[in-house]
C-alpha cells in the first residue's frame, strides 16, 4: 500500500495544524514529518520563518515553501558535488519543484501569499491574533488543506 494514498487524511491533518495556531509552512511540514522521519519539534522550528510568505513578507506561500522542503528531502541529489551525475540530479530535482509549483499556481492562481490574500506588498512583522474572524476571512486553511492533499497525491504518484 502506498504511504500517501489517503490524500484526504493529509489535507485534514494540515488544516487542523493551522487551526491549532501553526503557520502555513509549519502546518504542511508537521503533517508529513513522520512520513519523512523528521523530528516534529525540529521541523516546526525549521519551517517557522517561511510562514506568511516568508516572515510576513508575503512572498512565496508558506504551504508551498514547506512542500518544496519536503520534495527536496525526497529528490535532492544523493551524490556529492564532485560526482559527475550531480548536475543531472540537481536539474531533475529542480524540475520536480517547478512542476509542483505549476500545479499549485494552476490550482490557486498564484504562488505568492500577497496575491492569495489579495494584499499589496509586505505586511507588518507583527502577526495577527488568531480569532474566528481571522480564520473565516482568509483562504489560508483551505489552501493549506488542498496543498497537503496535492502533495500527498503527487508523492503517491511518484512512488509508482
Amino acid at each position: 500500500m502506498t504511504i500517501f494514498k489517503d490524500y484526504e487524511y493529509y489535507g485534514e491533518k494540515a488544516e487542523n495544524y493551522f487551526l491549532l495556531g501553526y503557520n502555513c509552512a509549519q502546518s504542511l511540514i508537521l503533517t508529513f514529518a513522520d512520513d519523512f522521519g523528521l523530528d516534529p519539534k525540529l521541523a516546526e522550528r525549521l519551517a517557522f520563518p517561511f510562514g506568511a510568505g516568508m516572515g510576513r513578507l508575503r512572498e512565496v506561500c508558506g504551504a508551498l515553501s514547506a512542500s518544496f522542503m519536503l520534495l527536496g528531502l525526497r529528490s535532492a541529489p544523493k551524490s556529492d558535488l564532485e560526482c559527475e551525475t550531480y548536475d543531472d540530479e540537481k536539474a531533475a530535482a529542480y524540475a520536480e519543484i517547478q512542476a509542483f509549483a505549476k500545479k499549485f499556481e494552476h490550482e490557486f492562481g498564484s504562488i505568492y501569499c500577497r496575491d492569495l490574500l489579495g494584499l499589496e506588498g509586505k505586511s507588518d512583522p507583527k502577526p495577527e491574533k488568531r480569532t474566528l474572524d481571522y480564520y473565516n476571512n482568509r483562504p489560508c486553511n483551505g489552501i493549506i488543506k488542498v496543498t497537503a492533499y496535492m502533495l500527498a497525491k503527487y508523492l503517491a504518484e511518484k512512488e509508482n
